[in-house]
């Protein structure tokens, strides 16, 4: 979208058109409603272009997440998620998004502080895994920081289920088992090849 150097000519025989036939004080009114009008349709088509642009980013961006694994002997804290599209039930360890400046230890901590108003200690680094799927007919693409964790309060452990606070699921104890021999579906993808039941 380029400027014109016809515009200012044209505004300027505008105006003075208006000040001959109506007079000064009604040719600053017109210079007022044409400088208004041009920036405004200049807005919108800066901005109709950068919508189009930011749309199809947006459709192709790879997500980083923290997720944190915390066992209970040969058990592993779980969200229960659903894909009706793939009518797939699937579990994921707790966590999610790596904030931009924000390492992703520091962004396990807070996402635990938000998802469950708990503190956790963060162990070491099992590893990290490209996530390339579809959820819901819509493709995905995440880069997964995954920590070995552990509650601060042991009465943590207790809890059977532990409701979610900024989102519907609930979090839930699984056999570790359960996902080795495939009969339940865990990600992100390669997860169970970086657990064991024996630990």
């Amino acid at each position: 979208m380029g400027f014109s150097p016809w515009a200012l000519p044209a505004v300027g025989i505008v105006v003075v058109a208006v000040a001959g036939e109506f007079g000064a004080g009604y040719a600053w009114l017109a210079l007022g409603a044409l400088v208004v009008g041009g920036s405004g349709l200049l807005g919108w088509g800066l901005l109709r272009e950068l919508r189009t642009d930011s749309v199809t980013s947006m459709g192709s961006r790879i997500r980083p997440i923290a997720l944190g694994v915390i066992r209970r002997q040969h058990e592993l804290l779980v969200f229960e998620g659903r894909d009706d599209v793939k009518n797939e039930t699937y579990y994921r360890p707790l966590g999610g998004g790596v904030e931009f400046g924000e390492h992703s230890r520091d962004a396990l901590e807070r996402e635990f502080r938000e998802e469950l108003d708990a503190d956790i200690e963060v162990g070491p680094l099992l590893g990290v895994l490209e996530n390339v799927y579809t959820w819901r007919g819509n493709p995905g693409h995440e880069i997964a920081f995954l920590y070995e964790a552990t509650f601060v309060d042991q009465s943590r452990y207790e809890h059977e289920e532990m409701k979610i606070l900024d989102d519907p699921a609930t979090a839930r104890w699984v056999a570790v088992d359960d996902f080795m021999r495939g009969s339940k579906i865990l990600y992100p993808n390669g997860l169970t090849g970086l657990l064991s039941s024996e630990q």
